[in-house]
């Protein structure tokens, strides 16, 4: 992630972004659930969803691969399946997984890309959502659908669902990183933009502290 991306721009996502017309109910248990999210850097989608109401935890790491892979040079190599994720932990009763893709879609990278985002340029950093069951499988799709039949974007969105098979946490230093490095150019060239649109579009999503 040593290149400056300024592709972000050429997202054609208006202000009126449509909600997801199929969405995952607030299960009765009141549980904390699970969306495993790859859009590009790891650090800049983290960024994005960690200062949303409702979100508990966001963990960057890396899904697609096996255990043996799962390291920030092997992955940067760009020889294995592995993509760099966020699992973004959320109370449902306060954000929906539906409402989280919806912010993915719109604000947390260009979906239309296929094997890279902007300058950084691998299968590691493709746009894909990795499905738990079969329920947020659903959702994804019909939601990519929707966004590609109402014409949101000027291209067909890239993104594809895979199924979760596990989930690695990424070394420590990757772990809040935009918010531990804000003046690392890398970071004021990318995540900036996108948290400037997050509070454009979804001012009223944020925590109060946020």
């Amino acid at each position: 992630m040593a290149d400056l991306t300024t592709d972000d721009d050429a997202m054609t996502a208006p202000a009126g972004f449509p909600d997801p017309a199929l969405d995952l109910p607030a299960p009765a248990d009141g549980a904390e659930r699970h969306a495993v999210l790859a859009g590009g850097c790891f650090w800049c989608v983290e960024a994005v969803f960690k200062p949303l109401d409702g979100v508990t935890a966001v963990v960057s790491g890396y899904a697609g691969d096996g255990a043996d892979t799962a390291d920030y040079r092997t992955v940067c190599s760009g020889m294995t399946n592995h993509a760099e994720v966020v699992d973004v932990r959320y109370d449902p009763a306060r954000i929906s997984y539906g409402q989280l893709l919806k912010i993915f879609f719109a604000v947390a990278h260009d979906p239309t890309q296929v094997d890279r985002q902007g300058n950084d340029v691998g299968r590691q950093y493709r746009s894909a959502i990795f499905v738990a069951d079969a329920d947020q499988k659903r959702v994804a799709e019909a939601y990519i659908a929707q966004l590609d039949a109402a014409g949101v974007f000027a291209a067909p969105i890239a993104t594809r669902t895979e199924p979760l098979e596990a989930f690695f946490t990424a070394e420590d230093y990757h772990q809040d990183y935009a918010a531990r490095n804000p003046t690392q150019p890398y970071i004021l060239f990318n995540t900036g933009p996108k948290l400037a649109k997050l509070r454009q579009r979804f001012g009223d999503r944020l925590r109060r502290d946020a």
